[in-house]
């Protein structure tokens, strides 16, 4: 009959170092991926503020076509949305001083690509203006690089 013997401490020698190294691979694997939701999150912000922008560049035109009612009203503030967005001529009136302002200011806070438009119909109930906003928003992720706001007001 055998008896059971102790296990001898250099025979369980190499086992506690593999245990380490499982360790340290399933601990690395989580960090990559915390990394990269840390990325994602930062171009998401980066997204969201371009969006934040378009919104307060719109209402800085509507606050503009407010105080110039007159003109707002007999649709010189009309500017088409071009495919290719140019600054405006700053000209005599004071209108187009306000659009050429509004478009270098789109284009100095949101990149070169920035474009404005604004279409102004009068009806029986006012002018109703409708301001759009387009933006290259290539730091998003997964959606289209090209964005556009509409804001729809009455003056």
């Amino acid at each position: 009959m055998k008896k059971n013997r102790p296990i001898r401490r250099a025979q369980q020698f190499g086992s506690t170092l593999l245990e380490v190294m499982i360790a340290v691979l399933v601990l690395s694997t989580g960090m990559l991926g915390v990394a990269a939701m840390q990325a994602t999150t930062l171009r998401n912000s980066q997204s969201a503020m371009a969006r934040s922008q378009a919104v307060m560049q719109s209402y800085a035109i509507f606050d503009a076509m407010r105080a110039n009612k007159a003109a707002a009203r007999n649709n010189l503030y009309n500017l088409a949305l071009p495919t290719t967005c140019a600054v405006p001529s700053a000209g005599a009136t004071l209108a187009t001083r306000d659009l050429n302002a509004w478009i270098n200011s789109l284009r100095s806070v949101m990149g070169v690509s920035a474009c404005g438009g604004v279409n102004c119909v009068g009806n029986p109930d006012g002018t109703i203006c409708l301001i759009t906003v387009r933006w290259d928003d290539g730091l998003g992720s997964g959606g289209s690089t090209t964005q556009q706001l509409q804001m729809r007001g009455r003056i």
